[in-house]
């Protein structure tokens, strides 16, 4: 349109924003608010606890699980915000090309969310199909692992191409560990769902400060090489997840419960969507809170 580059990128920005606004007036008019179905019915039905927004957040709050899943979730949610920030300066300043072939090389991390996260999530389902929650676990570490040693590699690479290639495997990790942090989220505690969620997609808003902290007082090596490696520490905390009624990354048991709903996720004739069951004692607890 013969903009000038600085005009070009803040003009561009009004595309998203419409898209957005579109996306989300349909979702308003169109969508369910969960699975099984909207809010008020399902407090009516007494499928969901009627619990404050306060309780709520306490209780997600106090699950140590929450901030475990908060810290996994900075290094991989935090990580594609990072590198959003910072990929387009990277390749234009260590292989000297210019700021747009740069943030069109860039643009293929963010391009991998096309189908990455779903991917995650995806596989995460099929790993409680056979595993219950220590596949769901497995997976997630799996990824934020592999994520991280792609970081060290990436560091690593002195060649255009090759850095090319492995920055796409590396954003896909990052965003099927995305995915598979959300396949975990709804089995933390049921009824303060919505809070936990909010908590832990917070940590990726942390981890891009810290790491944007981090791009910013180093070297791109030594970032990268920090990077990589924190995230690669995040897998480790998955030992120590630990959900109630269900089996941990290496430890506990499936309760009786969970083996029955896992299984039956698995079965051939299931065509619907099952989700976790409310905690009733967590929920009454809510509840009491509450009153």
């Amino acid at each position: 349109l013969g903009m000038s580059a600085e005009m070009a990128w803040r003009t561009v920005c009004i595309v998203p924003a419409a898209v957005g606004i579109f996306v989300g007036a349909i979702i308003l008019k169109i969508s369910d608010d969960a699975p099984k179905g909207n809010y008020d019915e399902m407090k009516k039905n007494g499928t969901m606890a009627e619990v404050s927004a306060a309780a709520s957040f306490r209780a997600g709050a106090l699950n140590f699980n929450t901030w475990l899943l908060f810290v996994q979730y900075a290094c991989c949610f935090g990580v594609e915000l990072t590198m959003n920030n910072a990929a387009a300066l990277y390749f234009r300043e260590k292989f000297l090309l210019s700021t747009e072939s740069a943030a069109a090389i860039a643009s293929l991390f963010g391009w991998m969310n096309l189908f990455a996260r779903g991917v995650g999530g995806f596989v995460s389902d099929k790993a409680n199909a056979r595993m219950g929650m220590r596949g769901r676990l497995w997976w997630q570490t799996i990824c934020l692992v592999l994520e991280g040693i792609m970081v060290l590699i990436f560091a690593n690479s002195n060649s255009l191409a090759a850095s090319i290639v492995v920055m796409v495997i590396f954003s896909s990790f990052v965003q099927a560990a995305e995915g598979s942090s959300y396949g975990i989220v709804p089995y933390v505690n049921p009824p303060a769902t919505g809070s936990i969620a909010g908590i832990v997609g917070a940590g990726g808003n942390t981890g891009a400060v810290a790491f944007g902290l981090g791009f910013r007082q180093l070297d791109y090596y030594q970032a990268f090489i920090l990077m990589g490696s924190c995230i690669i520490a995040s897998g480790v905390l998955s030992l120590f997840i630990c959900i109630k009624g269900h089996a941990g990354l290496v430890t506990g048991q499936d309760s009786e419960e969970a083996i029955a709903a896992w299984k039956k996720l698995g079965a051939p004739a299931s065509t619907t969507l099952q989700v976790p069951e409310p905690d009733t004692d967590a929920a009454a607890e809510l509840e009491e809170e509450n009153a």
